[in-house]
């Protein structure tokens, strides 16, 4: 964009974009009649409708800039298909995993240690592919086409699975039971297929401006996300979309192919059809081999928007796959007039290895995580380094419950009012790791709730010692006993926000030691707890019992919520917007990890911003002040970072409410630490950031910096008590209101005056009470050292 002359009657524009749970265009603007300046009905930038033609006329606008409202709300709760995004939960952590890197500093990049980390998250979402659809296998294959078609308490006289039990027909068979079930996992695997690579289309490919982040401009040391392909991953979603989706078709080939090749070793096949069993167990092999390479071989590259895709892996990897099923599918499909269907399918050992390695496979990760923090460490990094190995364990338990529950709770239908796994029950049921998982989840419950009520205990005993000076900072006010007590109990609510690391490290703690418990039971004793525990003391064998009956049904009534809020969601809209928000914080950041993830939506937004803010100023020459609340602030300083130098020069940042410093510094330091953040201080010339005591999301952006960028804790509420200025209570607004204060509209107007003797040429202006103090000038990446740990180009994983 050229760098045009500052006109006579510069104009300013004050770009706001909306936090968590999206706001409408009017309420944003003050004003009921809009227009929509550019974007489509998913995002899009509006006006009011007497702002649209602001541009042709500047000399209106004197002294007051011209609002206008990026509105993306839709990204993450337009419409009912959203509700099917539940699914996806497990994907979404672990993706967020990759994210969660210790930071690295510019003197010891550590790209090894950065690639392995990388690796071994992907390593761990492509488990996680393979464990949901195990669980379809385990439900279509195993309880349906296998125990219960084999069985005559599920195929009596009016079953609609008659014509699969023993003696009906060409299907009863049960190679052939075990095709027709295969049905069901093999359309979930193209489904998630389908659906990643639809919201690639819709959201994600969104190239940024010509000229901005130049990658042969950019210094080997600059920030992350000021990177040209930082927003634009599409070599690396469809490269994984391609494995996983393999992995998927592949394990339900082996579903399939194991017991039929089993049977035909036991029963003495003729030659061809055995050969045939033991070539294509070969061919899996090297399927499983090929998507492990696939994986691993590869991770982001940020160092410029890369439009390449490796051809062969994604057109030959899944059709390869789907070409091996069909194989399977017709080998288990030949004539074995001898084969029956009795007890389970080998499904223990599959889980059980599973399990096994999701939990190598996050101790490795914490291990690495551990030495990257101790090469450049960050005391406001959460949990010393750790935090990625921690949500990366929550994913697996997420993963586990969701999958292992759906089998238990099919098992328990199907079984009547029997307990599966029990003796005397009609049907095996599932493998019996399953059941234990379903036993260790009351044990958690019961921790997890001791450590809430630890938590509220030192919340009462905080809020108890702050309301006795909250009156003090009111002068002249006298003091409220209950007045004080609300005061205090907003700040010690918000201030939980500071102990949630603690709190994800306990449950991944207690995961990780319980779920280790559960493998081992399993595979020492090969019953279900109630069973392993039967001849014991009565008090063991009574809580054993209990523990997976509570187990069983606590996951039921989670599923039973689970269905029941995507049912809602995908009716309600109101609902859906509840649904968005847990999407906002989590699908802010590219599918690096597990390509069947939820889109990343700020993949079109920063974009959106940064194609705005940079085609504005270059056009009009005007200054530009980008306002960001809560979530918004994150996606304004995203943008900011993708600006090409000379619109940056004329854009000034204002967050609130922001998350930056507090929530995204502490837990993915790498991509928005001290380091990271200071760069970006240096990199644009005005931003200032207001927080309240009382908020429990926006916090200090910058707290080493002095007052360069914060501005805060802001008086909440405004006024104490009641006076002649505020004759009703003041309301205690905590994250929301920011733009009621004086202090915003004063700050906005102080950063445009900033921006307008920048770009007059008048050097620094003096501090004025309530405006911004003097900054720093605007230092390009060219010229900019970095100001702590930074990532060089290419070593993201």
């Amino acid at each position: 964009m050229p760098d045009r002359p500052t006109p006579d009657h510069p104009l300013a524009l004050e770009l706001l974009v909306h936090g968590v749970a999206g706001a409408a265009p009017g309420e944003l603007l003050g004003d009921p009649r809009t227009v929509r300046v550019t974007g489509d009905s998913t995002a899009a930038v509006f006006r009011r409708t007497e702002d649209a033609d602001a541009e042709a006329h500047p000399e209106r606008y004197a002294g007051r800039p011209v609002p206008e409202a990026y509105c993306w709300s839709r990204l993450t709760s337009g419409n009912g298909a959203r509700a099917l995004w539940l699914l996806l939960l497990p994907f979404m952590v672990a993706n967020l995993a990759h994210w969660a890197r210790p930071a690295t500093h510019a003197a010891d990049p550590a790209p090894r240690a950065v690639r392995t980390y990388g690796v071994l998250v992907r390593i761990l979402a492509l488990s996680l592919s393979v464990l949901l659809i195990a669980a379809a296998c385990e439900v279509a294959l195993d309880l349906f086409a296998w125990q219960c078609a084999g069985s005559r308490t599920c195929t009596g006289s009016r079953s609609p699975l008659g014509f699969l039990a023993p003696g009906g027909g060409w299907w009863a068979q049960p190679g052939r039971r075990l095709a027709l079930g295969s049905v069901v996992p093999a359309a979930l695997t193209g489904l998630l297929w389908f659906l990643s690579n639809r919201t690639w289309s819709a959201y994600e490919s969104q190239p940024p401006p010509a000229g901005s982040a130049d990658p042969d401009a950019a210094s080997d040391t600059a920030p992350a996300l000021g990177r040209p392909g930082f927003w634009y991953g599409r070599r690396i979603v469809a490269r994984l979309r391609a494995a996983h989706t393999a992995a998927g078709l592949l394990t339900v080939a082996a579903a399939v192919a194991v017991p039929t090749a089993r049977y035909d070793r036991r029963a003495g096949a003729p030659a061809p059809l055995e050969a045939l069993g033991w070539t294509i167990q070969a061919l899996l092999a090297a399927g499983a081999v090929t998507v492990a390479w696939v994986v691993c071989r590869r991770g982001r590259s940020e160092a410029r928007a890369d439009h390449r895709l490796d051809r062969a892996a994604v057109s030959l990897l899944p059709g390869a796959a789907l070409g091996l099923l069909a194989a399977v599918l017709l080998h288990a499909c030949w004539s074995r007039p001898g084969w029956a269907s009795t007890g389970r399918l080998p499904g223990d050992f599959a889980f059980g290895v599973l399990m096994l390695g999701q939990g190598c496979c996050v101790l490795a990760l914490a291990a690495v995580a551990r030495s990257l923090h101790r090469r450049a460490p960050d005391p406001s990094a959460a949990l010393h380094g750790l935090a990625g190995p921690a949500v990366a364990m929550l994913g697996c338990a997420l993963g586990g419950v969701m999958s292992g529950g759906v089998a238990q709770r099919v098992a328990d239908w199907l079984d009547g009012g029997a307990t599966p796994g029990m003796a005397g029950a009609p049907l095996p049921g599932p493998p019996v790791l399953l059941s234990w998982q379903a036993a260790v989840l009351p044990p958690m419950l019961l921790v997890l709730a001791l450590l809430a009520v630890c938590f509220a205990v030192r919340g009462a005993r905080s809020r108890a010692r702050l309301a006795g000076t909250v009156a003090a900072e009111y002068p002249g006010e006298a003091p409220d006993g209950a007045r004080s007590r609300r005061i205090a109990g907003a700040r010690t609510a918000a201030a939980l926000t500071d102990s949630a690391p603690w709190f994800v490290a306990a449950v991944s703690g207690i995961t990780l030691v319980l779920g280790a418990g559960a493998l081992a039971g399993a595979w020492l004793s090969g019953q279900v707890p109630g069973e392993a525990a039967r001849g014991t003391q009565p008090l063991l064998e009574g809580a054993a019992r209990a523990a997976q009956d509570a187990g069983s049904w606590l996951i039921g009534l989670g599923i039973a919520v689970f269905v029941t809020w995507g049912r809602r969601a995908y009716r309600d809209p109101s609902a859906r917007r509840t649904i968005g928000i847990l999407w906002d914080v989590g699908t802010f950041w590219p599918r690096a990890a597990h390509p069947f993830a939820p889109p990343c939506y700020a993949e079109r937004a920063v974009p959106d911003l940064t194609w705005r803010m940079a085609g504005w100023t270059g056009r009009t020459g005007g200054r530009l002040v980008i306002s960001g609340h809560s979530q918004g602030s994150v996606l304004a300083a995203a943008a900011v970072w993708q600006l090409p130098p000379p619109a940056r020069r004329r854009v000034a940042l204002l967050t609130y409410g922001s998350p930056l410093g507090r929530l995204y510094g502490r837990w993915f330091p790498a991509y928005f630490g001290p380091g990271p953040l200071a760069a970006l201080h240096q990199e644009l010339d005005c931003w200032r950031n207001l927080w309240r005591a009382t908020d429990p999301i926006g916090g200090p952006a910058l707290p080493g910096a002095g007052q360069d960028v914060d501005r805060g804790p802001l008086a909440d509420p405004i006024a104490y008590g009641r006076s002649a200025r505020h004759p009703l209570p003041a309301p205690i607004l905590g994250h929301s209101d920011y733009q009621a204060d004086p202090v915003f509209a004063a700050e906005r107007d102080a950063l445009l005056s900033r921006l307008d003797a920048v770009a007059r040429g008048s050097g620094p202006r003096p501090a004025v009470a309530g405006g911004v103090p003097d900054q720093r000038a605007a230092v390009s990446k060219e010229r900019a050292g970095p100001a702590g740990p930074g990532d060089p180009p290419g070593t993201a994983g």
